[in-house]
């Protein structure tokens, strides 16, 4: 709605001038009312809006109703509410929607648990014959619906993403899909990883990940998100199966040990992404896998307990390295910063991420940076606290491609951050910013009256910058004040609701967004 109020003032406005000094010819939009607009016009304004917003649009007229329920609107739908979705009351109206609403031209589309039914996927798969986008959530299922009458499923689908219940065993439903999906290129399993507690009293297998393999030959990204039940033997299965795959990720899925990363090596020549977040890795089985005859550019082991002898074979065997997230490992220390370098595999890496590594010291980072900060995109040097604002500054010079960067800590710091300077420096050697975080406890920022222009200038010359997070308090008020002011609404935030990642310089990026 914001939009189309800012639409309607510069009309406004626009009818008011006269574009000849004679004043026989005025603006082409005077006397411009909403009801002369063409419908294609109010068709694009109403793209940029929400469903929930489209549907309150669709009581004011009879025009602006035909317009809201053009099924261009519907290509993207979510009917999750809890998830900024829409709410449909009763299976009746999903089927009315999908008949009369979505058609031919849906694309994507969520539906909650109480919405799966036999019924509801016949519609889609009839109804609705370019389907290609799916995510099924039974993260809440207490029971599933009878599915012993379902005889279709929609074919087309090449993009899956289903979120698990912690109890329902999902292999009946599965059973009827699998000879539906064997087009699948991208496969989401995502866990309850954030609602497990620190002892589970058992841990079930609800779904059958080695008959899931089978049926998906054609897989070219695997996100295994937060699964308790995930081991080597669920990776191992499906590097036997995708001979496609490009992409695999089992971030916080704490039983995989990397046993059967050497196999999957192996098999898997294209696997380029390997993200391995959180697991339970273990140096001997790292250090077995034939890293140096592999074609893997991007890797993921933060949170993980790796020697340091591990980190130093790891590194200096993987040859095309562009994107490493190595942080939270007390191993990562200055040796294997100096013999990275020193192996030259450093030369193609374009995003480093060494969140809170502690036993890494400045002046390792100082010379690191120094040398090869012109080519990174991404610079992630949070949660560490000896790394303060001196550091950055005599870095940022160096950091001119720069497009994410993250720095500071939460910890309460002995010293202060001079804010300003930081905003000055970043502002004039890193034109190309496009994401910016600063963790920085509030209490240890340090401004002064003279900050309104600091802001000034990193909003006038960062032009590109799209997210700046920062700790909630005074100076989060000023720059979220200062941005709105210039009609930049949504770039600053706070790390309460947002968090800057180096993962959207994946290859893969677009593919591993679920929810």
């Amino acid at each position: 709605m914001d939009l189309s109020t800012d639409i309607w003032g510069q009309l406004a406005v626009e009818a008011s001038q006269v574009y000849l000094s004679d004043g026989t010819v005025r603006s082409p939009f005077a006397n411009t009312t909403i009801e002369k607009l063409p419908d294609k016009v109010l068709l694009q304004i109403f793209s940029y809006l929400s469903h929930r917003e489209i549907c309150r649009l669709a009581r004011v007229c009879r025009r602006w109703r035909q317009i809201a329920y053009d099924t261009r609107l519907w290509k993207n739908v979510s009917l999750r509410p809890e998830v900024s979705g829409l709410h449909v009351g009763s299976l009746e109206s999903l089927l009315s929607l999908i008949a009369v609403r979505f058609g031919p031209t849906l694309r994507y589309i969520e539906l909650p648990i109480e919405l799966i039914t036999h019924t509801v996927l016949h519609e889609l798969s009839g109804k609705c014959p370019n389907l290609t986008h799916m995510l099924l959530d039974f993260s809440t299922a207490m029971q599933l619906h009878d599915f012993s009458e379902m005889q279709a499923f929609p074919t087309k689908l090449r993009y899956m993403c289903i979120c698990l219940s912690e109890v329902i065993f999902m292999e009946g439903f599965m059973r009827k899909i699998y000879n539906f999906i064997n087009g699948l290129e991208v496969l989401h399993l995502i866990g309850t990883y954030e609602k497990c507690e620190e002892e589970e009293e058992e841990i079930y297998e609800v779904i059958n990940v080695h008959k899931l393999k089978s049926a998906t030959p054609n897989l070219r990204v695997i996100n295994l998100y937060g699964i308790n039940f995930i081991d080597d033997s669920h990776i191992d299965a499906f590097s036997s199966n995708c001979i496609q795959l490009e992409c695999l990720a089992v971030n916080f899925c704490n039983k995989v040990t990397g046993s059967t990363l050497k196999t999957l090596i192996q098999r898997s020549k294209r696997l380029t992404c390997l993200l391995m977040n959180g697991t339970s890795l273990k140096s001997e089985f790292v250090m077995q896998a034939d890293w140096d005859k592999c074609a893997l550019q991007e890797l993921d082991i933060t949170a993980t307990d790796l020697s340091t002898e591990c980190l130093v074979d790891l590194l200096t065997r993987l040859q095309n390295l562009r994107f490493l997230a190595a942080g939270q490992i007390n191993g990562f220390n200055d040796t294997v910063l100096k013999q990275w370098m020193e192996s030259g595999n450093v030369r193609s890496v374009i995003a480093l991420d060494l969140d809170s590594s502690d036993n890494i010291t400045d002046d390792a980072l100082s010379k690191f940076l120094t040398r090869h900060g012109q080519q990174l995109y991404a610079c992630c040097l949070s949660g560490m606290p000896h790394i303060t604002d001196q550091l950055w500054m005599s870095i940022l010079s160096v950091l001119t491609n720069a497009k994410i960067l993250v720095m500071g800590t939460s910890e309460k710091l002995g010293v202060n951050i001079h804010v300003d300077q930081l905003m000055d420096t970043i502002a004039s050697s890193c034109a190309n910013l496009e994401r910016l975080e600063l963790r920085w406890d509030p209490d240890n920022l340090r401004f002064s009256d003279k900050s309104q222009k600091a802001i000034d200038l990193l909003r006038v010359k960062c032009l590109k910058l799209r997210c700046m997070v920062l700790s909630d308090g005074r100076y989060y008020e000023t720059v979220k004040a200062n941005f709105e002011r210039a009609d930049r609404v949504t770039v600053v935030r706070t790390t309460t609701c947002c968090r800057v990642s180096p993962y959207h310089l994946l290859s893969n990026y677009n593919d591993l967004i679920f929810n």
